[in-house]
């Protein structure tokens, strides 16, 4: 019986390492611009890693000290644990599953739309008071301004991979026909009625395009992008999770199984 509560703690500390890439994902996702000027998965996911720690630390100490009570209270919470992260694993994919970039002509950066994302993420951005706050947030960081410092003539700027967020908030939709002067200096549109966004283009360094759709299309391209990542590394925790409680339900019920039957054994020995 020894044995068998010395492999549940081992168990449960192999579960307690499972909780550090939760945990990790989660602050990877803080230290995000974006996601830390949104403010929507990091918290839930360094949460529920934090809890997965938890559980399985109690599960170690149930199993190295034989206390039943906490292994069963382990079985019981991580059971819990191992579906919201499922749930959690899913819903991420499906926020997640539609929004791509679109290719301009004689442009190696892809532009992007809000329509093309899901209805829960663009529920996100849409609203002015949410916005306003985002809009805050991004325009406070320099990713605008290291454009400038990179990117003195068009043709350079025109073929570089711009990322999602500096694509839609730090130049206008190419379908405008702006003239470059810097990357964030564009002047004399060709079609203003080509799309809402090219009225709300802005030379001031404050105001530029973080007003647009584009900015919140960028927004939510980066979002899918750093969240899909997470999700990968959730689903390896979760499988991984799941693998362990199994062994470690297969190694409680033999710890339970050999009680009975030491039990049983005693009972029948003080019978005779």
């Amino acid at each position: 019986m020894a044995l068998s509560n010395n492999v549940i703690g081992c168990i449960n500390f192999v579960a307690m390492l499972l909780s550090i890439p939760v945990i990790g994902a989660g602050i990877w996702l803080a230290m995000e611009t974006d996601n830390s000027c949104v403010k929507i998965l990091q918290w839930p996911v360094i949460i529920l890693g934090v809890l997965i720690l938890v559980v399985a630390l109690a599960g170690f100490i149930g199993g190295f000290w034989r206390i039943p009570a906490l292994l069963i209270f382990y079985l019981i919470a991580m059971l819990i644990l191992i579906i919201l992260l499922a749930c959690l694993v899913v819903f991420i994919y499906m926020v997640t599953i539609r929004g791509s970039g679109h290719m301009e002509p004689s442009r190696t950066y892809l532009e992007y739309h809000l329509e093309d994302y899901s209805d829960w993420l663009r529920r996100r951005v849409q609203s002015s008071y949410k916005w306003d706050r985002i809009r805050s947030c991004l325009s406070s960081t320099t990713m605008c301004a290291q454009l400038n410092q990179s990117y003195k003539m068009a043709q350079d700027f025109f073929n570089v991979p711009l990322s999602p967020l500096q694509s839609g908030c730090c130049k206008p939709p190419t379908q405008c026909g702006y003239t470059f002067v810097n990357p964030t200096y564009w002047i004399s549109p060709i079609n203003n009625a080509a799309d809402m966004d090219c009225l709300s283009w802005n030379n001031d360094q404050t105001q530029l395009c973080y007003s647009c759709n584009s900015c919140k299309a960028g927004l939510l391209a980066n979002l899918k992008k750093e969240w899909r990542t997470a999700d990968i590394i959730l689903l390896i925790t979760l499988v991984g999770l799941i693998w362990v409680y199994l062994i470690g339900c297969c190694a409680f019920r033999n710890v339970k199984t050999k009680e009975i039957f030491r039990k049983y054994k005693q009972g029948y020995a003080d019978t005779n």
